[in-house]
């Protein structure tokens, strides 16, 4: 070390605790080398880059860069001045996430790692974002937001505990808010657009239509009766859907589905006329009859009396959900958007009315004859008295 070095040091030109600020001149391994005023030399520690263990120095600085520090530690014999960066960072630090904290505004960070439970950021002071707010949904495997920069909000500061919470959630949230005003003071009743399922529910499915989530209610996802909407729809899938009610308010969209597709009485009836035998599913057993399907959304009655040529006390005992038949077209009426179906045997019909036609033709009585007791002779009255009738 050169006496003029050693005598600046002496005299106390640099000081532990001081605050300083230096250019980068070298990044490796072992740290950071940076070049001070007065032509004093500082390293920084890998341990004293970042407030995250384990954090690789040029994923911090690069040469050229400047940086602030705070003075550790000065060596009088070599005249290395040990220096730490997130040291100096971290009051600064804890003070402007107190300020966040209360103006709730949205700021960036860098994920540096992930962990059990959620990522973690360096902004001064270790920063931790759960992973239930990472998204408004559920995501799987964290890795895919490894070196991503998110926009965040701070949640909690506890610098006792050198405990801060970030949300990536809350963001997203406030955005997709503003989206969904945004669209909801455009959509009107009546259009139709396109949209991805996004959750399914037992009463329907939530559609995501260009920012805003509308709800597609299990009556409205098909003409067909539906059970349950995963018979319908997956999440991820694009549909279309027509635009039922806005009540911006309350922030709800009622959708259909059906209502965007064309009306089965339109699309299939005229293709049907009475007298052709077709395949159909059976959709629902009733305690009259069972209705069958004919195309998506067009079914039919098969009253119980239709069912078979046998007696039948219920339809259940015959027919189930989800059974192909064959059945035969007894009418088709448009106007009451009504089919009525057979599927009795159209051979058994004719010989069915002959047999009532005989049971209500009146008897005929035979002609009467009257007979001479038996005599053995086998002749008859006439043959005996013949004469004496002439006379």
């Amino acid at each position: 070390m050169s006496e003029d070095l050693r005598e600046m040091l002496t005299d106390g030109a640099v000081h532990e605790g001081d605050i300083v600020t230096g250019e980068v001149t070298a990044v490796d391994d072992s740290g950071v080398t940076v070049a001070l005023s007065h032509g004093f030399e500082g390293h920084i520690s890998p341990q004293e880059l970042s407030a995250l263990p384990g954090t690789e120095p040029a994923q911090v600085l690069a040469v050229g860069d400047n940086v602030t520090a705070v003075v550790v530690k000065v060596d009088m014999e070599s005249g290395q001045v040990t220096l730490s960066k997130h040291r100096a960072q971290q009051a600064d630090a804890w003070n402007r996430m107190q300020e966040l904290l209360e103006s709730q505004e949205t700021f960036e960070v860098v994920v540096r790692d992930v962990v059990k439970g959620g990522l973690v950021a360096d902004v001064g002071v270790r920063a931790f974002i759960p992973a239930s707010l990472v998204d408004r949904r559920f995501v799987e495997d964290l890795n895919e937001f490894k070196g991503q920069t998110l926009r965040v909000k701070v949640v909690e500061v506890d610098a006792e505990k050198n405990k801060l919470i970030l949300s990536r959630r809350a963001v997203l949230e406030e955005e997709q808010e503003q989206r969904a005003h945004d669209l909801m003071s455009h959509l009107e009743p009546g259009q139709v657009v396109e949209g991805v399922v996004q959750r399914l529910t037992d009463f329907g499915a939530f559609v995501d239509v260009g920012g805003a989530d509308g709800l597609v209610h299990i009556s409205e996802l098909s003409y067909s009766h539906v059970d349950h909407p995963s018979d319908v729809v997956k999440e991820g899938d694009h549909v279309q859907v027509r635009v039922l009610r806005v009540d911006p308010d309350a922030g709800r969209i009622s959708l259909s589905m059906k209502a965007a597709q064309p009306e089965p009485w339109e699309q299939y009836a005229t293709q049907y006329h009475a007298g052709d035998v077709v395949q159909g599913t059976v959709k629902r057993v009733v305690d009259f009859g069972a209705f069958v399907e004919l195309q998506p959304g067009l079914e039919g009655l098969v009253h119980v009396s239709q069912i078979s040529n046998e007696h039948v006390a219920h339809p259940g005992d015959v027919l189930e959900p989800g059974q192909e038949v064959t059945v035969r077209i007894l009418s088709v009426e448009p106007d009451r958007r009504r089919i009525s179906l057979s599927m009795r045997e159209p051979s058994a019909a004719p010989a069915e009315a002959a047999s009532s036609n005989r049971r209500r033709e009146p008897r005929r009585q035979p002609e009467r004859q009257v007979e001479a007791p038996s005599s053995g002779t086998g002749a008859t009255l006439g043959d005996l008295f013949g004469d004496l009738f002439k006379k």
